[in-house]
């Protein structure tokens, strides 16, 4: 099978350490991973400005550059569902519009092979226990693409509690929206830290040592508003505490 890295423009830029974890993971797990150079942003940040034309050269590129392998593995629900979810509106739309089937063939191929990590490990790979050692009081936030738009249901919460170690606790709350979403944040800031603020006091108010999503943007927030708040907790990406071993501990 061939594998490829989607990292993603927040993990490339802030959060490169999310994606050496998912290489780890998955080497550990016997899986041969391909990072392709020539990857760029998978367009979401203009599709959901409103920049939907600007928004499908990226598309296009993204499926020149993965359109060769067998899954696209991606630490991220919000870029996993652009793909899975949007790619097919962006081809109906230029179907729509009169401008042909060529958008929609193009982007096709990669819409079954793309995969959020945990899909991957759970539906591919067919594991829960991936060999992980974290000892910390953990709390789980699904964030709202992995949720809503990927239906990424337990297989988060599967994964974690068999790690070793660690202690998962319920958060209060937790199908709520952190408040992020994007330009959201921008347009809209003065909700969006009210709905940060609420998340954090939530997940403060399980004493968990640790918040993990699958998502760094929305970890980004969060952590954020962690820092505004002194709530002396954690942000750490899932990938991260998967690939945590007693011989390569997370950072």
């Amino acid at each position: 099978m061939r594998v490829a890295l989607f990292l993603t423009c927040v993990n490339d830029t802030l959060y490169p350490d999310t994606g050496r974890a998912v290489v780890r993971l998955l080497t550990r797990l016997g899986v041969d991973v391909d990072f392709p150079m020539a990857q760029t942003c998978c367009g979401q940040a203009h599709y959901n400005t409103g920049y939907r034309h600007e928004a499908e050269p990226l598309a296009r590129h993204f499926a020149e550059v993965f359109g060769g392998y067998d899954a696209v593995v991606t630490p991220s629900g919000s870029c996993g569902a652009m793909v899975r979810e949007m790619y097919p509106r962006m081809g109906e739309r230029a179907r729509a519009e009169g401008r042909g089937d060529a958008l929609a063939r193009t982007l096709a191929p990669v819409v079954p092979t793309t995969y959020e990590l945990t899909e991957f490990l759970v539906d591919v790979l067919g594991v829960t226990d991936v060999g992980a050692t974290y000892p910390h009081t953990v709390t789980y936030h699904p964030t709202c693409h992995g949720l809503r738009a990927l239906g990424l249901g337990d297989r988060p919460r599967r994964l974690l509690q068999a790690v070793r170690g660690l202690e998962l606790v319920e958060l209060p709350g937790a199908d709520e929206c952190c408040g992020f979403g994007g330009t959201f944040a921008v347009k809209n800031a003065d909700v969006s830290a009210a709905m940060g603020a609420d998340k954090v006091r939530n997940a403060a108010s399980t004493g968990a040592e640790v918040l993990c999503a699958a998502d760094n943007s929305c970890l980004m927030h969060i952590g954020g508003t962690m820092t505004r708040l002194n709530s002396g907790m954690r942000p750490v990406h899932l990938a991260e505490i998967l690939a945590s071993t007693e011989e390569e501990p997370a950072v």
